[in-house]
């Protein structure tokens, strides 16, 4: 983690994380996971998330697969496991829905940016992501709005209404 972000440890951003993540509703079990995970210490199983703690690397990878959960139908979220890329195609339920669903639950735990786009992330973008969304260059918010789970500022919005990257609600129905 950066030095911005060292009074918290990854053992606290996760520990919030998994909080979290149980509050809004998403299955989260821990057990002992093996070694070959796409991501350590992390799997995808039936719609939920699987953590082993002692594998984790990136608490922030956390968010991310709980975002590819999250903006997923309901109806389809119990057939999720780690090979997302044998799901049908979702409409604005893909990788960049899932990146901007994770960047608001990190503004809302108010987590560092560096947890979610750590160095080890993104397959090597995730600084230019950091980048993006610091500047408030939401890619994906788009397809969070037309999933229903998000609002953007415009001309018919109502007055007080949250816009992102705060959600009208966590999970897609």
């Amino acid at each position: 983690m950066s030095a911005g972000a060292a009074a918290l440890t990854d053992a606290q951003a996760a520990e919030r994380i998994l909080q979290f993540l149980r509050q809004i509703g998403l299955e989260v079990r821990e057990e002992l996971l093996p070694g070959d995970c796409f991501l350590p210490g992390i799997r995808i199983v039936q719609g939920g998330l699987v953590v082993d703690r002692l594998q984790l690397r990136w608490p922030g990878d956390l968010l991310h697969e709980a975002g590819h959960l999250a903006v997923v139908p309901a109806a389809l979220r119990p057939r999720m496991d780690d090979a997302l890329a044998q799901l049908p195609v979702i409409e604005h339920g893909g990788e960049i829905e899932a990146t901007a669903w994770a960047w608001a639950a990190l503004t809302h735990l108010q987590l560092p940016s560096q947890v979610l786009f750590h160095e080890g992330g993104y397959r090597g973008h995730a600084a230019g992501l950091r980048i993006n969304f610091e500047m408030g260059i939401y890619l994906g918010a788009s397809g969070l709005v037309h999933a229903g789970l998000a609002w953007l500022p415009g001309p018919d919005l109502a007055v007080g209404a949250p816009i992102y990257p705060r959600l009208r609600q966590w999970l897609r129905d």
